[in-house]
C-alpha cells in the first residue's frame, strides 16, 4: 500500500506558501499622484517632497505612520504650491478611499493598502499690492516684488530680508519684521502684501569678547580681527572680521555672535568663539613625465608656532629621479606673522636653498628675505619684500660664474576662478616685478613676469570648458651674459610647451644654448566631461624666446599639441595624464607623456 502522508504534507506546504505570498502582496502599499494642469517640474517637486510618496524610502510601514505622513503632507504640499504662486489650491489625500483629514489618529485603520493624492493648483496669482515700509535709503528690493508681477512666498521672503538688510547696512543692527498683512483675493487671483519693518535704534560696535579654548593669544586675535569698536554697525564689517580670522588657517571654527541687548550707550558687543585646527599638517606630492622623470615634493606646516597664529611652512623637493638630467632639489622655509602690522597686513620671512641641474645650465642658489603682505580680499593680495640672493652658475657663458643681488620682489595675485584645482569659470592673474641691485660686480636690472589664465564654461554645468593661458617674461637692463641663468627664460616641458623637451628652447651661444631675456607662452585647452569623474582634454601650446627684452615675430619658437585624460579625485583635483607631440620645432624626442594631480593650468 502507498502512503498518502508525503503527498498531503506537500499540499499543506504549497498552501502555506500561497497564503504567505498573498498576504505579502496584500500588504504592499500602492500610491498614486494626480496633478492636472501642473508643470512637470512642479509634479516632480511634489513627488520628491511628499512623505507619503517616499514612505518606502523613509521606512514608513504601519497604518499610524502612513496616516501621520498623510496629515503632514497637507501642510507640505500647500506650502510648495504657495512657493510656486498658487494660493487657492485643493489637496486631497485618501487612504483606501477615506480622506486622511477626517480620520481620527486614535482610531487609525488596521491596514492601509492604497493612498491617492490629488492636487488641484488653481490659478497662478499676481501681486495686487506689494508694499514694504519703511525702507532705509539705498535698499534694493527684488525686481519681482511689484504690482502685477507673479506672486509667490519666496519673493515675499526675499523682499522682507532685503528690507531688514537695508536697515542693518546703515547701522540698525536689531532691525526686524513687524506686522505682515497678506490677503489672497481668490476671485481676482491676486495677492495683496503689506509688510511693516521695525528698524530699531542705530548702533555702533562695542567690544569683542573672546570665548572658547584657543592656544592663540587673545591680543593676537584682536590684532588680526581688527574689530571696529566705535564704528557704525555694518554686517559687511562683521563678515570682514570673520574672514580675517579664518584666512590665518589656524581656526577650524570662528563664530561671531552679536548680543541680544545693546549697551546703554548705543553700542553692541559681540561674543567670538574659536576652535583651533590641528597645529601640524604634512602633505606629499608626485609628478612624472617621460623625459624629466619623477619629481617628489613634501610640505610640513605648523599653524600656530609661537602663539600668534604664525604659520611656518617647510617645503622640500627632489627632481629628475630617473630623468635625463642629474637629480636636483630645493628646500624652502616661510614664516608668516599675521599679528604684526594690522588686520589686513602681515609680515613674512623667507629662506631657500636650491640646486638646479638642467640640460643647458647648472646653478646653486640661495636667498634670505623679509617682506610684508596686504590682503585686499580673499581673491586679491599683493606683497613686497627685500632679500639677499646668491647664485653660482655654469652655463653657455662660462663656469663658476657668481652673482650677488639685493632684490626687491613685488608680486600681486588675483584669483577669480571657481576652483583652484579644476576651474570652469573665471580668471587668474599672477604679476611679478623684481628689481635687482647687483653687488660685487654683478649688473643691476629688472625682471618682469606675468601669468594670466581664463576659463569659459560653454557647456552645461562645466561639461565643456575652454581654458587659455598667457605667460610673458622679460629681463630689462643687463645683457644675457651678465645675468644669473635662473633669471633668464627657456621654453618647453609641462609648464610651458608640452610635447617639447623641458627647457629645450633658448638662445644659441657658442654651440650651446642659453636662456633668453624675453619669453612668450600661449596655451589653449578644450575640456569635455564624459562622466561625472572622467574628462577628455585637447590642447595646443606655443612658446617663443628672444635674446632681446621683448619677443618679436623673428624670435625662436616651437609648439606642441596632444590629448589628455582627467579623472576627478574630489577635493584633490583631477588625476592628469597627457600625451603630447611636437608640432613646430625639434621633434627628436617624439611623443611625450605627463602625469600629475590637478589641471595643467
Amino acid at each position: 500500500m502507498t502512503s498518502k502522508r508525503p503527498w498531503n504534507a506537500l499540499k499543506r506546504g504549497l498552501f502555506i506558501i500561497c497564503v504567505l505570498a498573498l498576504a505579502d502582496s496584500a500588504g504592499a502599499l500602492e500610491t498614486t499622484l494626480s496633478t492636472p494642469g501642473a508643470s512637470s517640474d512642479l509634479r516632480d517637486r511634489i513627488a520628491e517632497t511628499s512623505s507619503v510618496l517616499t514612505a518606502e524610502a523613509r521606512g514608513l510601514e504601519t497604518p499610524l505612520e502612513l496616516l501621520s505622513a498623510s496629515l503632514s503632507d497637507y501642510r507640505t504640499l500647500v506650502q510648495i504650491l504657495y512657493d510656486e504662486g498658487y494660493f487657492s489650491p485643493v489637496v486631497s489625500i485618501r487612504l483606501d478611499g477615506r480622506e486622511a483629514a477626517n480620520i481620527d489618529p486614535l482610531n487609525s485603520p488596521a491596514q492601509v493598502n492604497r493612498i491617492d493624492i490629488a492636487v488641484q493648483t488653481g490659478p497662478a496669482f499676481r501681486f495686487g499690492t506689494a508694499r514694504i515700509a519703511p525702507l532705509a535709503r539705498g535698499t534694493e528690493l527684488p525686481d519681482g516684488f511689484a504690482r502685477g508681477a507673479p506672486a509667490n512666498t519666496s519673493i515675499i521672503q526675499d523682499a522682507a530680508r532685503a528690507g531688514v538688510l537695508g536697515w542693518k547696512n546703515v547701522g540698525h543692527a536689531k532691525a526686524d519684521i513687524g506686522d505682515q498683512r497678506i490677503t489672497a483675493r481668490h476671485s481676482q487671483a491676486t495677492l495683496d502684501t503689506d509688510i511693516e519693518l521695525l528698524p530699531g535704534p542705530k548702533l555702533t560696535f562695542g567690544r569683542m569678547f573672546i570665548q572658547g579654548d584657543s592656544d592663540v593669544r587673545a591680543r593676537s586675535i584682536e590684532r588680526i580681527a581688527g574689530f571696529p569698536t566705535g564704528e557704525v554697525y555694518s554686517p559687511d564689517k562683521v563678515q570682514r572680521v570673520g574672514t580675517r580670522l579664518r584666512r590665518t588657517g589656524t581656526f577650524s571654527v570662528v563664530s561671531l555672535q552679536e548680543r541680544e541687548t545693546p549697551n546703554p550707550d548705543g553700542s553692541l558687543d559681540f561674543d567670538a568663539t574659536f576652535e583651533d585646527m590641528p597645529k601640524r599638517r604634512f602633505t606629499f606630492g608626485v609628478e612624472i613625465s617621460s623625459r624629466e622623470g619623477l619629481d617628489v615634493s613634501t610640505t610640513w606646516l605648523h599653524r600656530n608656532l609661537f602663539g600668534g597664529a604664525e604659520r611656518l611652512r617647510f617645503e622640500a623637493s627632489i627632481r629628475n629621479i630617473g630623468g635625463t638630467e642629474d637629480i636636483d632639489g630645493r628646500i624652502g622655509l616661510r614664516l608668516d606673522q599675521p599679528d604684526r602690522l594690522g588686520p589686513d597686513d602681515s609680515t613674512f620671512y623667507v629662506a631657500e636653498i636650491e640646486r638646479r641641474n638642467r640640460t643647458h645650465y647648472n646653478v646653486t642658489r640661495a636667498a634670505l628675505g623679509y617682506g610684508a603682505r596686504r590682503t585686499f580680499s580673499d581673491r586679491l593680495y599683493a606683497e613686497a619684500s627685500v632679500a639677499f640672493a646668491y647664485a653660482d652658475a655654469d652655463d653657455a657663458y662660462g663656469e663658476g660664474r657668481k652673482f650677488r643681488y639685493l632684490v626687491l620682489p613685488l608680486r600681486s595675485e588675483w584669483d577669480e576662478r571657481d576652483s583652484k584645482v579644476s576651474a570652469t569659470r573665471g580668471f587668474y592673474l599672477d604679476a611679478q616685478a623684481q628689481p635687482f641691485l647687483g653687488l660685487s660686480d654683478s649688473d643691476s636690472g629688472l625682471r618682469l613676469y606675468l601669468d594670466g589664465r581664463g576659463y569659459w564654461d560653454i557647456g552645461t554645468a562645466g561639461r565643456l570648458v575652454l581654458a587659455g593661458r598667457v605667460q610673458v617674461g622679460s629681463v630689462i637692463g643687463p645683457s644675457a651674459d651678465n645675468v644669473s641663468p635662473d633669471f633668464l627664460f627657456f621654453s618647453g616641458g609641462a609648464g610651458t610647451v608640452r610635447g617639447q623637451a623641458f627647457e629645450s628652447l633658448g638662445i644659441p651661444v657658442n654651440g650651446q644654448t642659453a636662456g633668453g631675456r624675453s619669453f612668450l607662452g600661449l596655451s589653449a585647452e578644450v575640456r569635455g566631461r564624459v562622466t561625472d569623474a572622467l574628462s577628455l582634454v585637447g590642447f595646443y601650446d606655443y612658446g617663443a624666446v628672444d635674446s632681446s627684452s621683448f619677443v618679436s615675430g623673428d624670435s625662436a619658437h616651437h609648439s606642441g599639441a596632444g590629448l589628455g585624460v582627467r579623472y576627478d579625485l574630489g577635493g584633490f583635483g583631477p588625476l592628469r595624464f597627457d600625451l603630447a607631440y611636437p608640432v613646430q620645432g625639434p621633434d627628436d624626442d617624439g611623443l611625450q607623456f605627463y602625469i600629475g594631480i590637478g589641471q595643467a593650468f
